[in-house]
């Protein structure tokens, strides 16, 4: 593509200088002849030819050099201008094409999220996400997987660890679980599993087997009258289910129960403690400390992430990766739910409109710095070579349009002039 524009403009300089100099020739042999007749018309014709190339010429390359070499004032403008250009060519793009509104209406009619969900529902474009995807996990993978990379991880994790407030963290998240009663939830849930396990024929065997221990190991006197002992401790095993049960569904049904008051003074209390209690605050701290500096848990950690490494990688390697297949499918998933669901399309747009107006101040300012910056870092030849490229070869045009307008002109000056006599 450049190797075309300099050779564009090379054949058009040789076009536009080649007529010039053929009118030059052409004035000159005019001349010579001395006569009358229809050479005054040519002399007329390649005098003004003549000028009127050697001035567009001048135009033409004062823009970007001193014609000849000669520093004549007002020549060489592009270059000389070249800061201003960068200033006023930065400024004309912040404010024309990135002012806010403009960007906002374009983002308007472009309707991303009707894009978005055409893109997404044609399953070849929804598997090329895939692949593109999948292709910057592998690279992480591969980022994660330099020893270098992996100690500045550790660094800042064990940073991130070291000053990481457990007991505070803990005391802020139960008060979030006792606003509107949130932690009930926990004891709701804690008891209906307990309640599930007694019930099952497991569980009571092994009540059963249990309190049979017990009778034989703390009054092993009284356990030799006890007749037919399995039946006995089937029957006190399922009468002790049974009043654990009803207790459980009795606090199930009472929101006022006292279990509940007394749970919630428990955890009311335990938050307190742990953000103000020096003692447990010190026990958490060194919990924390030790499973932080525990090599098995440290080894197990970095095995299971070693594991989970190999195994994504692996995936990603297969011709039918799940992973890959997996995202495409979610892909599609998307596109189908914005198809079908305008209001979610509307909010997408709303939401990027939103962004747009947000950012679009810093992003004009940004462009416009880096339009700006660049250009008055390149070199002045660089910066009129370039411009010569863009716009010379079109320029050469009024260089050949002067030299024939100017004999045109010539002609009607000679005519005029015959009247005039």
């Amino acid at each position: 593509m450049l190797d075309e524009r300099r050779a564009a403009l090379k054949r058009n300089k040789m076009i536009a200088g080649g007529l010039m100099l053929g009118a030059a020739v052409l004035f000159v042999v005019a001349r010579l002849q001395q006569g009358g007749g229809y050479w005054e018309w040519v002399a007329a014709f390649a005098e003004a030819a003549m000028v009127g190339a050697l001035a567009d010429w001048f135009a033409v390359v004062a823009l970007f050099r001193h014609p000849l070499g000669v520093p004549v004032p007002h020549t060489a403008i592009i270059a000389d201008k070249k800061d201003a250009i960068a200033e006023n060519l930065a400024q004309f793009i912040q404010e024309k094409f990135l002012a806010t509104e403009v960007l906002v209406e374009r983002l308007r009619e472009f309707d991303p999220a009707r894009h978005l969900s055409g893109y997404l529902v044609t399953g070849e474009n929804a598997e090329g996400l895939a692949r593109g995807a999948t292709r910057v996990l592998s690279e992480s993978l591969g980022f994660l997987e330099d020893e270098r990379v992996g100690k500045i991880v550790s660094a800042a994790m064990s940073d991130r660890i070291e000053k990481f407030d457990l007991s505070t963290s803990g005391g802020k998240l139960l008060d979030a679980l006792r606003r509107d009663d949130r932690h009930q939830v926990v004891l709701d849930e804690i008891m209906r599993r307990l309640g599930q396990w007694l019930s099952t024929p497991e569980s009571q065997e092994k009540i059963a087997a249990a309190l049979d221990n017990w009778v034989d190991t703390e009054y092993p006197l009284l356990s030799r009258f006890i007749p037919n002992r399995p039946t006995f401790s089937r029957t006190a095993g399922e009468k002790i289910v049974g009043k654990v049960n009803g207790f459980l569904q009795a606090v199930n049904a009472d929101p006022a129960h006292e279990l509940r008051h007394e749970f919630d003074r428990i955890v009311e209390d335990f938050t307190v403690r742990l953000k103000h209690d020096p003692a447990l605050r010190g026990k958490v701290e060194e919990i924390k400390q030790k499973a932080v500096s525990n090599e098995q848990l440290s080894h197990y950690a970095k095995g299971l992430v070693a594991d989970l490494k190999d195994w994504v990688s692996e995936d990603l390697d297969r011709p039918h990766s799940r992973i890959r297949k997996k995202i495409a499918g979610a892909a599609v998933g998307l596109g189908h739910t914005l198809a079908a669901n305008q209001e979610l399309r509307d909010s997408i747009n709303e939401h990027l409109e939103a962004v747009a107006r947000k950012y679009a101040g810093n992003l004009r300012e940004g462009f416009a710095r880096h339009i700006s910056g660049t250009v008055r870092q390149w070199k002045n030849e660089d910066f009129v070579d370039e411009i010569e490229l863009s716009i010379g070869s079109d320029l050469q045009f009024i260089r050949m349009n002067g030299t024939l307008v100017g004999g045109m002109i010539g002609i009607l000056l000679h005519a005029f002039s015959l009247l005039l006599r």
